[in-house]
This record gives structure tokens, sequence and C-alpha cells, in this order.
């Protein structure tokens, strides 16, 4: 049996920071936080140099990760693969995100999440569909000829989806759903997100008062803030309940966006951290192809040879450095955003996005400089 104690880093279990404490660790689980003069007999002594013991981190929205993209390869071995990338940064838990795609592509990327369940591949929680009953106007880099109204069909899928699978996140724009189709999706259990779409703010306050619980990728491929029109964007921030993603690479949205996203957010609704990771993440990758399309990678970007962004190069260690240095939020705040706030939307957060007393160990460690180390075996 493995007993250590790990003491010189803060420790932030999910909603509250331990400063001056030790965390136990007993094979893999966790017995306690504990002051350093209540370390029972027994647990080595492991000293760290500063830095931070967190939740790992949870991400709603990852579309590929070693090379490899979601779209391309529906199979068990892909999403293991993406998994496996996004651990070597920290992320113990995350959705397979599928970018709008034929209903074909839709229900093989559903099978092999599911499979992929089934064989215990850590950190897969879910899927997420990004699409495809978006918006054209508002398309980003969605093949527009794939995008489509939601059918009987389609809606019947998704529902039988979430009784498959812990968690069926659903990115869809008001154009292309109507809010029966929302009411219903949401009865069946699954997550509804407004994204890629030009709505008004009523419509998207009538969306989610028929049961869309978040907006996907805030200010991105979506309607803007006005002084006459609020958009999906004031409205998200505004209804309580609402949560929405952010893409932290301070190229999808400024710094100063960000912070006044932060300080005008109605709870208990939060705004979460998503990586949007493409591919490149993990690798050295330095183009790649989606749906058809050549995306290119170059100093932190990822765009379609128009320009048009293209998913995001970006690992959440990084979105939490940004938020902590560029937006110049607390490190509390910035942690939770990457935690506890992406699993409060989850129907079932299995167990992640907190430290909890004797369950599995799904713990991190960052160092003074925010970057994800392993924790010292001894």
């Amino acid at each position: 049996m493995s007993r250590r104690a790990f003491l010189g880093a803060d420790i932030f279990d999910g909603s509250t920071f331990h400063i001056g404490k030790a965390l136990l660790l007993e094979d893999d689980s966790m017995p306690g936080i504990v002051s350093a003069e209540d370390i029972p007999e027994g647990f080595a002594r492991v000293a760290l140099d500063g830095g931070t013991i967190l939740p790992g981190f949870v991400d709603l929205q990852v579309n590929g990760g070693g090379g490899v993209m979601l779209n391309d390869e529906t199979t068990v071995d892909a999403v293991a693969t993406i998994a496996k990338a996004h651990a070597t940064t920290g992320t113990r838990a995350l959705l397979p995100t599928l970018i709008t795609d034929t209903p074909a592509k839709t229900r093989a990327a559903v099978d092999a999440v599911e499979a992929a369940i089934a064989k215990c591949v850590p950190g897969i929680i879910g899927i997420h569909l990004e699409g495809p009953h978006l918006s054209v106007a508002r398309k980003g880099a969605h093949d527009p000829t794939l995008i489509r109204p939601m059918e009987e069909e389609d809606e019947a899928f998704l529902c039988e989806a979430a009784q498959r699978l812990p968690n069926v996140l659903v990115t869809l724009a008001t154009e292309n759903v109507s809010n029966a189709q929302i009411q219903r999706l949401t009865k069946a259990g699954v997550i509804v997100s407004l994204g890629h779409t030009d709505c008004s703010s009523a419509e998207a306050e009538a969306a989610f008062a028929a049961g869309a619980r978040c907006a996907t990728h805030l200010f991105n491929a979506m309607s803007q803030i006005g002084s006459r029109e609020p958009g999906l964007v004031g409205a998200a921030l505004n209804t309580s309940y609402v949560s929405a993603g952010l893409i932290a690479d301070n190229i999808h949205v400024h710094p100063t966006s960000m912070r006044t996203a932060l300080a005008a957010k109605r709870g208990p609704g939060q705004v979460f951290l998503v990586s949007d990771a493409m591919s490149t993440v993990g690798s050295d990758i330095t183009e790649f192809w989606l749906n058809g399309r050549r995306v290119l990678r170059k100093d932190g970007q990822l765009t379609l040879e128009d320009g048009t962004l293209a998913g995001a190069d970006l690992d959440m260690p990084t979105a939490v450095a940004n938020l902590i240095e560029k937006v110049g939020i607390a490190p509390v705040d910035a942690f939770a955003m990457a935690t506890s706030a992406p699993a409060a939307l989850l129907r079932s957060a299995m167990g992640y996005g907190a430290l909890n007393l004797n369950s599995p160990w799904c713990g991190i460690f960052l160092d003074q400089a925010l970057r994800y180390r392993p924790l010292p075996t001894a």
C-alpha cells in the first residue's frame, strides 16, 4: 500500500483553498486534507516547492488531440488517443466533440463513445455534438452544406443517446430547432446549449425557458451584445441559471471582454473554460483537414485557408494561466472555471471536478508557473 502526504503546495478541492495543509493519498484515494501535525503514522512526507494541488480539469469541448480528430476517426481507439493526449496536460474528464457532420458520422461517434466508456477508457464521460442543427449565418468553421434543421428522427436519436451515455451535450441554434424540441430534449436528459446562432436575446431567453442551460464558446459564432439588442451574449450573461463555455486563448476572446463577461455574469450559472482543442494538442502537426478543408496551425492559432478560426490550439493549463495572468482573476476562480464549474453543468460528473474524500483520486498538480506536473511518487 502506498501512503503519501504532500506538503508545501496550496490545495484547491473544487470550491475552497486550503493553505498550509497536507493532502493525504492512500493508493488511489484521498483520505483527507489535514494539518502537518495531524499527518497519520505510516504516511511518507513528500515536500513540494509551491504550486497547487487541485482536481483534474474537466473539458466539455474537445474536438481532437494527439493528431486525431473525432470527425475523422469515430472509433474507440481515436477516442482513447484524444483522451490520452489531454491527460498529459492535466485534463482528467472530457466530452469528445463532433463538429457538424453527416447523420451516419454522428451515430458512429455516439457508438464509439459508448464503447469507450464500456471499455473504461480513462476520462471519457459522454459526448458533445456541436451541430449539425446550427445557423449558416454563424457557421464559423462548420461546413454549411451539412447544416440542417432538426427532424423528428434527429430528435429521437438524441433522446436515445441520452439514455445510453452519462452525458450528451448538444449545441444547436434557434433558427433550426424549435423550443418544443428543446423542451423534449431536455426532458429526455440532453444538455442543450445555444451556439452558432444569430438569435435575438428574446429568442435566446425563450430557448432557455424551454430548457437550454448553456451557451457554447461565449462571444464566438453568436449574436453579440449591443446597445439596443443584447443578443445571445447578453441573454446568457443575464439569465441566472445559464452557464457559458469560454475559450481563454486570448485569440477567440480579448482579455478585456473576458473580464467584462465575468463581472457581468449572474449566478448560479457560471462561465467555465473549454479548450475547443483540435488534433494539435499533444502533437507537433502543423496542419490537418476538417470536412475536406485544410486547417493551418501558426503562432498558437488555427485557421481555415480563408482565415476563419477553426477551433483552438489550446490546453487547459494555458487557459487557466491566461485567466490569472492576462485577465487578472483570482487563482481560486480560475481553478474553479476549469474544474467544478464545468462539472456542475453535467447530468453526471462521475466524481470529477472536485477532490472527494475516499473517492478515486482524480487530482493533478500545477507548479508555480501553472504548468502541469505529475505528483512525485516519493
